[in-house]
């Protein structure tokens, strides 16, 4: 089936500042106008998928219907190897908004665990897209990496600051916006996960 085209207005599903700037500034340059959940007083819904992808479904469709208009929403964590890739598809609800303590919390687990370095770690970004007619396009990036402690940077939000990318020396939390999610020119692999699904959703849908 060809993949529905974008374009217009957007409700971005989220109630997160942090991930709300990133899909403005993923979406700016193909003249889609993007607004936030938030803004427009949409409720957040609750997320009880199993998977990312489930859970960006969830948020996408529930945006989408209250809301009137194309829904874009994001359901991305970070997965710690030696944790059993948790905190995964908990990882908001593991930090309680409290990041650099949750941040602290994966080193003491890690520690206790007696797991051995490097800590390797993967961050997902799963990316719905919904219709009010309930039409839907999923799409999922991922980028692996190593954790690092203590946290560097102040760039980012979340966990960016204790991630490493493969091939990178510095983590993403030390990364400017543009070097994390901009997205090549001549098609190669972008960095970030988020970037990752939006690639793939760019193609697709705009």
């Amino acid at each position: 089936m060809t993949p529905r085209k974008l374009s217009g207005r957007l409700i971005a599903a989220t109630h997160n500042n942090g991930k709300l700037n990133e899909i403005v500034e993923l979406v700016a340059p193909h003249g889609v106008e993007v607004v936030g959940a938030g803004a427009l007083g949409l409720p957040e819904p609750e997320e009880t998928g199993d998977t990312f992808i489930a859970n960006a479904l969830i948020k996408a469709r529930a945006a989408a219907s209250t809301g009137g208009l194309v829904a874009l929403a994001d359901d991305s964590g970070i997965c710690v190897e030696a944790l059993g890739d948790e905190p995964g598809i908990h990882s908001a609800r593991f930090a309680n908004g409290d990041f650099p303590a949750a941040m602290e919390r994966i080193r003491r687990e890690l520690e206790a665990k007696g797991a051995p370095r490097p800590w390797r770690a993967h961050f997902v970004s799963a990316l719905a897209l919904c219709w009010p007619d309930g039409h839907v396009e999923t799409f999922e990036g991922r980028v692996d990496g190593d954790l690092v402690f203590p946290p560097r940077g102040t760039s980012g939000f979340g966990f960016d600051p204790i991630f490493r990318p493969d091939g990178h020396q510095r983590s993403f939390g030390e990364m400017t916006s543009s070097e994390k999610h901009g997205i090549p020119a001549d098609g190669s692999l972008a960095l970030s996960h988020r970037a990752r699904a939006f690639q793939q959703l760019e193609k697709a849908c705009l």
